[in-house]
Order: structure tokens, then C-alpha cells, then sequence
């Protein structure tokens, strides 16, 4: 029995000498660190108009995206700052996408009432979970023409103190997407 204990006391101990590493705890923060390099995973959708959609409509592109629907008060709030985007950007080869899990006909009602700017996709919910790029809505995502995730982040605002930084930071990256 002394045996045993002595032997079970050594594996806990060799284990918690193992890590030396800090933790890095799961945040929407960490999540959005860890998409940064990756592909945009492929999908196909509907435009509002019912047309046929898909990622690789994007290839060669520069990409806004966008993910939103129309009961998320977050989504909406963000959508004047998503707008001035386009109007800065829009002419600049920058393409900008709202992914939402709304029907076809109820985001054209809803883009049509509000003005939102962006082209949009409808995608069912469970074709945006698979696509596991977004945590939570709203959720914005800057991809580079090869197809890669540059830059990944939660709402848009340049105003609200909460998100400005990291709003100036996702600009910041487009621009610098923009001048390769």
C-alpha cells in the first residue's frame, strides 16, 4: 500500500511540474487570435435574390464578412459603422458580405427597410455553425485574396470605447490587406 501511494503521489507531482506553459483560457477573444492564417472554409448559400452563392464567388478577393440577422440588436447597432466601411472601401476592391441565417426574402425586407450596405447571404444556421468562423453574432471577418483569415472580431464601433480598439485595429489590417 506504501508502494502505491508513493508511486501515485510521483505521477501527480511529474504532472503538475509538467506544464510550464500558461493556460490560455478559451475566450471569443482567443477564438478570434486562433482563426487568423486559416482558409475561409467553403459554403454555399443564397443571395437575397435567391441566386446561388458560394465561397469560391470570393477567390482572388478581398472580404468583409459580416456575420448578422436581423432580431440581434448588437448586429444592428454596428450596421452604420459597417456602411461607412463600405463607403470608404466598397471602390477600393474590398467586398463586403453579410452572412445571416434570415431567409432570403426577410433580409431583403430588412436590407431594403434599413439600408445595410453589405451583399447578402443566407446560410441555415447550421451551415454557419459547420463553418465554425463565428463566435456569436455580430461576428466580423477580413479575409486576404488568397483566401486567408487575416483578422477576426466581434462588433464593429468606433465610437463605443468597449470596441473602438479593436475596430481601429480590424481597419487597420484592411488597409494594410489593401497596400499588397
Amino acid at each position: 500500500m506504501k508502494t502505491y501511494l508513493i508511486l501515485l503521489f510521483s505521477v501527480f507531482s511529474f504532472t503538475a511540474f509538467a506544464q510550464d506553459a500558461p493556460v490560455k483560457w478559451a475566450t471569443q477573444e482567443t477564438f478570434f487570435e486562433d482563426l487568423s492564417g486559416k482558409d475561409l472554409p467553403g459554403f454555399k448559400g443564397l443571395t437575397i435574390n435567391k441566386k446561388p452563392f458560394s465561397s469560391t464567388d470570393l477567390r482572388n478577393q478581398i472580404v468583409v464578412i459580416n456575420f448578422w440577422f436581423e432580431k440581434c440588436p448588437p448586429c444592428i447597432a454596428e450596421m452604420p459603422e459597417l456602411n461607412n466601411l463600405v463607403t470608404k472601401y466598397g471602390k477600393k476592391a474590398v467586398r463586403f458580405i453579410g452572412i445571416t441565417h434570415d431567409s432570403p426574402v426577410s433580409a431583403k425586407r430588412f436590407q431594403k427597410r434599413n439600408g445595410y450596405k453589405y451583399e447578402i447571404i443566407s446560410l441555415s444556421k447550421d451551415e454557419i455553425r459547420k463553418l465554425n468562423i463565428n463566435h456569436g453574432f455580430p461576428s466580423n471577418i477580413l479575409v486576404g485574396k488568397n483566401g486567408k483569415i487575416v483578422y477576426a472580431t466581434a462588433n464593429i464601433s468606433f465610437s463605443d470605447p468597449q470596441f473602438k480598439a479593436k475596430s481601429m485595429l480590424f481597419e487597420e489590417k484592411l488597409m494594410a490587406v489593401l497596400e499588397n
